[in-house]
């Protein structure tokens, strides 16, 4: 066991670290070409690379990271390994990029959000309205981009005849993986939403009785 206190800095230093835009390279290509059907299976930019070897380090790091502290479960480590996997496959074909540029945004794009969760409970302001916010803003961005827009982006994906089919097999993969992750979110989200609803019945039901009581005296 090492020291908590150093790998509780190693910890910081590796969340602030996802900051870095790695998916900014790939909202910048989005912002040049768009996805479509038509532009699937294409031929990748000099941009596309960049922004695509940019997030294959990320990802090596991080997931190095994540096996070697244990700081993940398995279906994190699985979303890591097809990133990664999905990535090579691009460089290596030398298409896919604009589809592939496309995932890692979609999927990347929720990171910062999930990023200061951590942060709040590390300071102990995570169960304030704070808190609260970046979490509502989390499941609706995760769900309008990773499950909405990710959707038509497969549909895009499957309908082109140019991408290979490892390509479109990687697609219907981290969008089932996308799917996974939102069911997680869905359960978590009613468990607080019923938390904090007991949570305010029980101050409703406190504040009658110190009213009654006040009235009484």
């Amino acid at each position: 066991m090492g020291n908590p206190f150093v790998i509780q800095q190693r910890d910081v230093i590796d969340r602030a670290s996802e900051q870095l835009p790695a998916w900014l390279g790939c909202a910048l290509q989005l912002a040049l070409t768009g996805l479509s059907s038509t532009t699937t299976g294409t031929e990748n930019t000099p941009l596309q690379v960049i922004a695509l070897i940019l997030s294959l380090g990320y990802f090596i790091f991080d997931m190095g990271w994540c096996v070697y502290y244990r700081t993940e479960g398995p279906v994190m480590l699985a979303h890591h390994t097809l990133s990664i996997l999905g990535i090579l496959l691009a460089l290596v074909q030398g298409e896919s990029g604009i589809e592939t540029c496309a995932v890692l945004f979609g999927t990347e794009i929720t990171n910062p959000l999930l990023q200061a969760r951590w942060f709040l409970r590390k300071v102990g302001r995570y169960d304030t309205l704070t808190g609260d916010v970046v979490d509502l803003l989390f499941i609706l961005l995760f769900a309008g981009v990773r499950i909405g827009v990710g959707g038509r982006m497969l549909y895009c994906e499957l309908a082109s005849p140019r991408p290979s089919l490892a390509v479109k097999g990687g697609g219907i993969a981290i969008y089932g993986l996308s799917c996974v992750f939102m069911v997680d979110i869905a359960r978590f989200a009613c468990r607080k939403s019923a938390s904090k609803f007991r949570r305010w019945k029980e101050q409703c039901k406190a504040l009658g009785v110190n009213g009654d009581s006040g009235t009484t005296n």
